[in-house]
C-alpha cells in the first residue's frame, strides 16, 4: 500500500466501565469467537471484516481524526484488548496452555492511522489480510483515503472480538454523525461489552443461559454425532475452499416461496440448506448452526460488540415434501435462534458430557449465516421471470485457505450464496453441485 506522509495517530480518551474495575470475563459472544479463532489460527484472518465510509462534505485529516477519537471514546469495544495468561505474541499464544483470557478496557491510547491515495476496497483487503494481535493491538484498523488534501473515504477493519456486522454498522453510523455534527455532539452513553459481561455473569444472565443450555443438551442427545463425517476422497490443496453462487433466479424463487408459506426468506433458505445437507450426508435428522444477531435486549440494540453466536437448528427430514419441511422449520428456527444466546462454557460442558455418554464427539460442524442486514421480504414473482433468470446463474471460487473451525458454512450476502467447506469431507465438485441443487430445489418449489 502506498502511504502518504508520516503515520498520524488518533489520541483518544473515554470513560471507564459504569461499575467495577476495567476488566471482566469475556462476553458470551467474545468467548464464542475466541474459541473459533483459536481453532482456525494461523488462518484466523478469516474472521476480519471491514467497512468503507464515504466522508460527507470536505474534511481534513485532522477533522476526521477528531471524529475517530470521539468514536473510540464512545465505544469501549474499540478500546478493549485481551489480557490474561496467554502470551501476547500470536506464535506463542496458540501454543500456550488454553487458560481463559479476559478483556481489559483502556481509558486512553493512540490509534495509528494509515493515510493513502489508493482504491478504498484494495486498502480494506490489505488491512484485513493479516490476523490481529489480540493482546497488543487495538481491535480496529483505520485508513484515510485522500482526494487531493481532503479525506474522501475512511476504511475500517474490525477484529471480530470487538464487533460483529451489526456492531460495525453502529460504529459507521456514529462516525458519520461525528463527521457531520462535530465530535462534541452529546449522546446518551453507549452500552459497553464490559458491563454486558457483568450482566451475563449475574442472576438474569444465568437464567437465560440455563434455558439455552437445556435446548443444546436435549438436541445433542438425538442428533447424529456430526453432519459431514465421511472422507470425500478428493481433498483439494489447500483443503478449505469457498464457492459463490450468484443466482437471480434463486433470489426471486426464495421470495416467492416465502410469500406462499408466510415465512421469511432466511427461514426458506435455512430449510433448503438443511435439506441439502441431508441429501449429501444421508442423515434423516439434520443439525445446522444458524448464526443469530442476539440483539433483542434494549441495552444491546446499538452496542458495538460481537453479539452473534451459533444456535442449534434441528430438522427431521422424514416429511417427504419441501412444503412439509417448511411447516416444521418455522418453530424449529425460533427455538434455534433463542438457543444462540448461550454461555459457551455451558455448551462446552454439554458437548463433553454428551460426547462421553455417546462414546464419540458430538458437533455438527455445519453452519448457516444470513449476513444480509435486511430480509428482502416475501413477494410473489412471475414464474416466467424466474425461469428466464436461470441463464444468469454463475459459480466462482473467491477464497481458499488451510484451516477453518467448521466443515460446511453457508453465508447469505448481497453478492449471493456462498459455501465454504473442508474438501476433505465435501469435494469441490460436490460443493458446486450442492449450490446448484439448492437453486434447483427452491426454484422448483416456486414454480409449483
Amino acid at each position: 500500500m502506498n502511504v502518504t506522509g508520516p503515520t498520524p495517530y488518533v489520541e483518544f480518551a473515554g470513560p471507564g466501565p459504569l461499575t467495577g474495575p476495567p476488566t471482566a470475563p469475556l462476553t458470551w459472544g467474545q468467548r464464542a469467537i475466541w474459541e473459533a479463532i483459536v481453532r482456525t489460527a494461523p488462518d484466523d484472518r478469516y474472521f476480519n471484516f471491514g467497512r468503507v465510509l464515504k466522508v460527507p462534505g470536505s474534511r481534513t485529516v485532522a477533522e476526521v481524526c477528531a471524529a475517530l477519537a470521539a468514536l473510540m471514546a464512545r465505544h469501549g469495544a474499540l478500546r478493549t484488548r485481551m489480557s490474561g495468561a496467554l502470551r501476547t505474541t500470536m506464535s506463542d499464544a496458540f501454543r500456550a496452555t488454553p487458560a481463559e483470557p479476559y478483556q481489559r478496557l483502556a481509558e486512553k491510547g493512540r490509534l495509528p492511522v494509515v493515510v493513502t491515495t489508493e482504491d478504498p476496497d484494495r486498502v480494506l483487503d490489505e488491512l484485513a489480510a493479516r490476523p490481529f494481535d489480540y493482546f497488543g493491538e487495538w481491535p480496529v484498523r483505520v485508513a484515510l483515503v485522500l482526494d487531493g488534501d481532503r479525506v474522501a473515504h475512511v476504511v475500517l477493519v474490525f477484529c471480530h472480538l470487538a464487533a460483529d456486522g451489526l456492531g460495525a454498522e453502529v460504529a459507521l453510523r456514529d462516525l458519520r454523525m461525528f463527521l457531520l455534527r462535530g465530535p462534541g455532539v452529546r449522546r446518551p452513553a453507549a452500552s459497553q461489552p464490559l458491563d454486558l459481561a457483568h450482566w451475563q455473569a449475574g442472576p438474569e444472565g444465568r437464567r437465560a443461559a440455563e434455558t439455552a443450555a437445556a435446548h443444546w443438551e436435549r438436541e445433542y442427545r438425538r442428533i447424529p454425532p456430526t453432519m459431514f463425517s465421511s472422507p470425500s476422497g478428493s481433498p483439494a490443496e489447500p483443503p478449505i475452499w469457498r464457492a459463490l453462487l450468484r443466482s437471480p433466479a434463486l433470489e426471486l424463487a426464495v421470495r416467492s416461496v416465502a410469500a406462499e408459506h408466510a415465512a421469511s426468506t432466511s427461514t426458506v433458505l435455512l430449510t433448503a440448506v438443511t435439506e441439502l445437507v441431508g441429501r449429501f450426508t444421508g442423515h434423516e435428522t439434520c443439525a445446522v448452526l444458524p448464526i443469530s444477531a442476539n440483539r433483542f435486549r434494549r441495552d444491546t440494540t446499538d452496542i458495538v460488540a460481537t453479539m452473534s453466536q451459533e444456535g442449534l437448528f434441528t430438522l427431521d427430514r422424514r416429511e417427504a415434501s419441501f412444503t412439509g419441511l417448511l411447516r416444521a422449520a418455522g418453530p424449529a428456527a425460533l427455538r434455534a435462534y433463542r438457543s444462540a444466546y448461550h454461555d459457551p462454557a455451558d455448551r462446552n460442558r454439554i458437548t463433553a458430557s454428551v460426547s462421553a455418554e455417546r462414546g464419540e464427539p458430538i458437533h455438527p460442524y455445519c453452519c448457516f449465516n444470513d449476513m444480509r442486514f435486511a430480509d428482502p421480504g416475501p413477494a410473489r414473482c412471475d414464474p416466467a421471470e424466474i425461469t428466464a433468470a436461470l441463464a444468469r446463474t454463475s459459480v466462482t471460487w473467491p477464497m481458499s485457505q488451510d484451516k477453518l473451525n467448521c466443515r460446511f458454512c453457508v453465508h447469505l450476502t448481497t453478492e449471493g450464496v456462498s459455501l465454504t467447506a473442508d474438501t476433505r469431507y465435501l469435494s469441490r465438485p460436490d460443493m458446486e453441485r450442492c449450490l446448484l441443487e439448492l437453486e434447483a430445489l427452491v426454484v422448483e418449489a416456486a414454480l409449483r
